[in-house]
């Protein structure tokens, strides 16, 4: 399926999380968890500012998920402002939580800090599939591609 219009919705609130996490120190990541009805379920934003670089709002939200009925966490969706890493994908995909839809690639992401000449990650970046092979993923939204490479090179400018 692709990233429709509904999903735009949630994916610009993402950025918007985002961009929150960004103004107060963190890295610039936030992202939603949708029930099937497409009612927000819980929000959450990057707090690895601290040190804590376990603190992803993807993981957050698998974490809170343990609270929802199995066949509720199956059917929901978690929309996100940059692909999940290894970490978040593993815990999505234990937590048997449906559809992941990102705005921005792990690829792109990547690929702007080799322009930009950050160092190289901690931590290997593989595609959600190859963490999380059952889990169906849409993204990127070119739509948000724009905003979110400004967001994060000034995050990498500001070190």
């Amino acid at each position: 399926m692709a990233v429709s219009e509904q999903d735009l919705v949630h994916l610009r609130a993402c950025v918007a999380l985002a961009r929150e996490a960004y103004e107060a120190g963190d890295q610039p990541f936030g992202s939603i968890l949708v029930d099937p009805d497409g009612q927000v379920l819980r929000t959450a934003r990057n707090h690895a500012g601290d040190g804590d670089e376990t603190q992803h709002p993807e993981f957050e939200l698998a974490q809170w998920s343990f609270t929802l009925p199995p066949e509720l966490r199956a059917g929901s969706t978690v929309y996100t402002s940059g692909e999940h890493c290894p970490m978040c994908s593993a815990a999505h995909g234990w937590m048997r939580l449906g559809r992941i839809v990102y705005a921005l690639s792990s690829e792109q992401l990547t690929s702007w800090r080799k322009e930009w000449g950050a160092t190289e990650l901690v931590v290997n970046v593989l595609p959600i599939k190859a963490v999380a092979p059952h889990v169906p993923v849409d993204g990127p939204a070119p739509e948000l591609e724009e905003e979110l490479r400004e967001l994060h090179r000034a995050a990498y400018e500001r070190g």
